[in-house]
């Protein structure tokens, strides 16, 4: 991994880059355009929202304005849980087509596992790849045991699990799944709403290499391989967040900040949500 641009190559095929931005709570408009201009210009290619974050809008248009063809840029977005099942999740993929303004989603994902409704969900999610409108599918906040009920009789393995993921919360039964099942894992997170950037472990290595806590944790995420979407809207931090490529952690030091793990979650429990 050498820069922005570099890729994982998810099981289709398709490459999906390392590191993107994520607008989970960036107010549509100018707020959201800006922070997915600034990260255009600072080299980004992989943008991440969903329905719920409501800027899916200003998301499309910012790219559309960037002048960089659409398809040097790897765009997701989800289903929300409220519009799950079969016939509604088309057409809430249909809907943030339509407030995007693309003709196809580079990756699509479940949101949560809502139980009694994310196969059915999934199912939608397969033909729409089978109809070419999405490049890639996959799930978010997946447990092994929801990975399992969906691979039992899914026609497409999902390419993606996107979860929370940062050092106080490792997942490493988790990701050794995926890693088997071929399901690529992704951080949403990474950086623990910033609760994480004061961990004094964090901070020394940081100091080593002239680094921030946040660059470390992110570069963290990139050594495990997991695809990581830091969150800001400040150009500052969107630049530096990015520059992660010139330094690389030792294994001593991996393990140091591997062993930070509590299972601490600041999301919701996959198995226990009620939205």
């Amino acid at each position: 991994m050498n820069s922005l641009q570099d890729c994982a190559v998810l099981h289709n095929g398709v490459q999906m880059p390392w590191v993107g931005l994520g607008v989970y709570k960036v107010k549509e408009g100018e707020e959201v355009r800006s922070a997915v201009r600034t990260a255009l210009e600072v080299g980004y290619r992989h943008v991440d929202t969903a329905a719920f974050y409501e800027n899916e809008e200003g998301v499309g248009q910012a790219i559309r304005e960037s002048g960089i063809p659409r398809e040097q840029v790897f765009v997701t977005t989800k289903v929300w849980n409220t519009d799950q099942g079969y016939e509604t999740t088309l057409k809430a993929f249909d809907a943030s087509l339509k407030k995007l303004g693309f003709d196809y989603v580079d990756l699509y994902l479940v949101h949560w596992p809502v139980k009694g409704k994310y196969k059915e969900t999934y199912k939608a999610l397969e033909k729409l790849y089978k109809d070419g409108y999405v490049r890639a599918i996959g799930v978010s906040n997946f447990q092994i045991h929801h990975l399992q009920d969906v691979l039992a009789d899914c026609e497409i393995k999902p390419m993606v699990n996107q979860v929370e993921y940062h050092p106080r919360l490792t997942q490493k039964e988790l990701q050794a799944f995926c890693r088997e099942n071929g399901i690529q894992l992704e951080a949403w997170s990474p950086l623990m709403r910033g609760e994480i950037l004061t961990e004094p472990t964090i901070v020394e290595i940081g100091k080593k290499y002239g680094k921030t806590p946040a660059q470390v944790v992110l570069r963290w995420d990139l050594q495990h391989g997991v695809v990581t979407i830091p969150k800001s809207v400040t150009p500052a931090r969107i630049k530096e967040n990015a520059n992660l490529f010139d330094f690389s952690l030792t294994a001593e030091e991996m393990k140091q900040i591997d062993a930070l793990n509590l299972n601490k979650r600041i999301g919701a429990d996959p198995d226990n949500f009620n939205f």
